[in-house]
């Protein structure tokens, strides 16, 4: 299947592509063992104006630099010490643009995702929830700056040929962003209506 290229993550439009990402397929590939899921929820974050964004006001630290890097590569980050939390960059080199994936629909690798998950049989927790997710594709914050878009490497993102019509998107506030001020009701976190591999509901 064809990985997404460059020319699609450096789109400066961010909510619409955390729109465009729902129903592509986030897959890694680790110690040989391939695990798949397809998106079904986004958030969007678009400095330096977001005040919700890591990078708002154009702030660079050691753990935002990956974010000014060019759009197609991968930013994750460490929250509350415990969940692994994995974005992609978009936009143009030093935009600081980014997609959270929230939600993940699992596709290939379920054994796999279980065993990583320390689950029995498979259900809506094992990936509805962006900590969640990349705990059951095995995505660390190792994987930070990485290409997505390499020939070869451990995480990429696919087209499938999935379409999700646009009155099956939900578009409403993103998730623990209290700090942000007048963009608190900003409504660019996406789902897809009636996947129950969406994180909770606000």
């Amino acid at each position: 299947m064809p990985k997404l290229t460059r020319a699609f993550y450096r789109n400066p439009n961010t909510p619409e592509i955390a729109r465009q990402i729902l129903g592509k397929y986030l897959c890694t590939r680790i110690d040989g063992i391939l695990t798949t899921g397809k998106i079904v929820e986004t958030e969007a974050y678009q400095a330096p104006a977001d005040k919700a964004s890591h990078a708002y006001g154009d702030r660079r630290t050691a753990r935002t630099e990956v974010m000014f890097w060019d759009g197609g590569t991968a930013y994750v980050y460490l929250c509350y010490g415990i969940h692994h939390l994995f974005n992609v960059v978009t936009g143009k080199k030093d935009q600081a643009h980014a997609v959270l994936i929230r939600g993940l629909e699992p596709a290939e690798g379920i054994t796999d995702m279980l065993l990583r998950r320390n689950m029995q049989k498979l259900e809506k927790r094992i990936s509805a929830g962006p900590g969640t997710l990349s705990q059951a594709l095995g995505i660390h914050k190792n994987m930070t700056g990485l290409d997505l878009t390499a020939p070869a490497g451990p995480i990429w993102l696919e087209d499938r040929g999935v379409k999700i019509n646009a009155e099956d998107i939900i578009a409403s506030p993103r998730v623990g962003i209290d700090y942000a001020e007048e963009w608190i009701e900003t409504p660019w976190r996406f789902r897809i209506k009636g996947n129950k591999y969406c994180s909770p509901a606000k």
